[in-house]
């Protein structure tokens, strides 16, 4: 009989420790919590594992006009994409994440924030630095690091994380389209975003436009630092002011997408509207003074030559 009882508790404590790796509430207290959400009751611990009849208000970038584009802001309790198009606008992507991880810290009583990075990702294009944190408005005793060597863990310990209701924010980081990250996958993430009512952006460095659970989805781009500002008002020449983005809402209710500049502003810990003072030219567009400010050459002709039959050596003529 001691043993049966043992064998048991043994049962138990395994079942209990899968439901905790799936994200499911110990089937225990997974009935009293449904019994007393029934009723009308809620708890702190209830609310964390996803119960709340609320939905926890959206995160405000402090602009209207992008708020208004985001329906009042970033869903806390969703999965927003965040992708570069290419690697050399790693840098920026990531910023605009650490950007808004900056904006929750600033909350009080918030908890960590926790960063999966991706393996290949982060030899191209880095690892968040401890001293450029908190030059970036974050606070580095409250950020974690994790990097996993598959993918199959970094899926897995973002939701493991979701599911703890620790973390106030977790970026996923995720280079290109990985065939092993699909609908299905980012479906599971978004569920797990959902039920513990906490944010998940997916960065996704140098990757494509796909099917996905995103809520949102922003295409990050650097834009022109303005010069900085003096305290008399005027502007330093040849200064490097605030970081600055490019965001290109891709994914949204809007019929079509839309292009803001935003200026981070670290100390502050809020973003600021920019001047697009430089528009990137489209393909095949050409400047109305080509060349202006441009280097010579230093090896080739500053301007083609006309067409016609060159000879090897100039000083040659040709006989009948």
């Amino acid at each position: 009989m001691a043993e049966k009882a043992v064998a048991r508790e043994t049962l138990f404590a395994l079942r209990e420790t899968i439901a905790r790796l799936e994200g499911k509430p110990v089937p225990a207290l997974a009935a009293a919590a449904h019994e007393a959400f029934a009723v009308g009751g809620e708890t702190a611990a209830q609310k964390a594992r996803g119960f709340s009849r609320d939905e926890p208000p959206p995160l405000s970038t402090g602009i209207d006009a992008v708020d208004e584009a985001l329906e009042g802001g970033l869903r806390r309790d969703a999965l927003t994409e965040i992708r570069s198009q290419s690697l050399r606008d790693a840098g920026a992507a990531s910023g605009f994440a650490l950007a808004l991880t900056a904006c929750i810290q600033a909350e009080e009583d918030a908890g960590p924030a926790l960063w999966i990075g991706d393996t290949v990702a982060g030899l191209e294009a880095g690892l968040p630095y401890a001293i450029g944190l908190r030059d970036f408005g974050i606070d580095p005793q409250r950020f974690l690091l994790a990097a996993p060597r598959k993918l199959e863990e970094a899926l897995w310990l973002a939701e493991t994380a979701l599911s703890s209701a620790v973390f106030a924010t977790i970026i996923l980081e995720v280079r290109g389209n990985p065939a092993r990250f699909g609908l299905t996958e980012s479906r599971r993430l978004a569920l797990r975003a959902k039920a513990a009512g906490r944010p998940l952006f997916l960065l996704r460095q140098a990757g494509e436009e796909e099917a996905s659970s995103a809520y949102h989805r922003l295409c990050i781009e650097p834009a022109p630092a303005p010069a900085r500002i003096l305290l008399d008002g005027p502007l330093l020449g040849g200064s490097i002011g605030n970081p600055a983005f490019r965001v290109v809402l891709e994914k949204s209710r809007n019929p079509a997408p839309l292009s803001f500049v935003l200026e981070w502003n670290a100390h502050g810990r809020r973003f600021l509207t920019a001047s697009d003072r430089q528009q990137p030219a489209l393909p095949g567009a050409r400047a109305a003074r080509p060349g202006v400010g441009l280097p010579a050459f230093a090896d080739r002709p500053g301007r083609p030559q006309e067409m016609g039959s060159l000879l090897a050596f100039g000083t040659h003529r040709r006989h009948a």
